[in-house]
């Protein structure tokens, strides 16, 4: 939620009408803007339609309820806000920053400054101040990365792991099974063969 008010806010910037932005600029910020709210949106819309499908199944005892429950049928659904709010939402939040620190530095110039271009070669304060946000953010968005790639990885692994063990569980299962089955066959032929 705090990510969604956040990107509302952003939405609502002033921009220095006087500054010449760079139209990519402008362009990747909109747009980064716009994904971003869609994307809080469709995760919210889904948790507030499944919301109470889940509470109405917790408070019945019944099992076959819970299956027939909305909330068990869109369960793909609902790990696709999940994702899109947390893995999408929180990469677009980070880009949205930068963008905004771009936006919003950009038109700043250095006091000294009479003249605009004076020095070429020099970077004003606002374009210091969006360069250091870059450089903050784009190690945070790399480690961020990684986690969740190592985060994402170690569920799979650990749900490939349970089911494995859960098939070998059902194999023993079956060999006991068959086992049993043909003690049974076993103690009919003894029975016949002493008759």
């Amino acid at each position: 939620m705090k990510c969604f008010s956040d990107s509302v806010a952003m939405v609502e910037v002033q921009l220095d009408a006087e500054h010449d932005y760079p139209q990519g600029l402008l362009i990747a910020f909109s747009a980064c803007t716009t994904v971003l709210v869609a994307v809080h949106l469709f995760a919210l819309m889904i948790s507030t339609c499944i919301l109470p499908n889940i509470e109405a199944v917790s408070n019945v005892h019944n099992l076959n309820s819970v299956k027939e429950s909305p909330h068990e049928r869109m369960h793909r659904h609902i790990e696709l806000a999940w994702a899109f709010s947390t893995v999408i939402g929180t990469l677009l939040f980070l880009a949205e920053v930068v963008l905004l620190c771009w936006v919003k530095f950009l038109p700043l110039k250095k006091k000294t400054d009479s003249t605009p271009q004076s020095n070429s070669s020099t970077i004003t304060s606002g374009q210091a101040a969006a360069i250091a946000s870059t450089s903050i953010m784009v190690p945070f968005g790399l480690i961020f990365i990684v986690f969740a790639v190592h985060f994402y990885r170690s569920l799979v692994s650990h749900k490939t792991d349970r089911q494995f063990q859960e098939l070998n569980e059902l194999a023993e299962f079956a060999r006991l099974q068959d086992q049993l089955d043909h003690r049974g066959d076993t103690v009919t032929s003894a029975v016949t063969n002493f008759a």
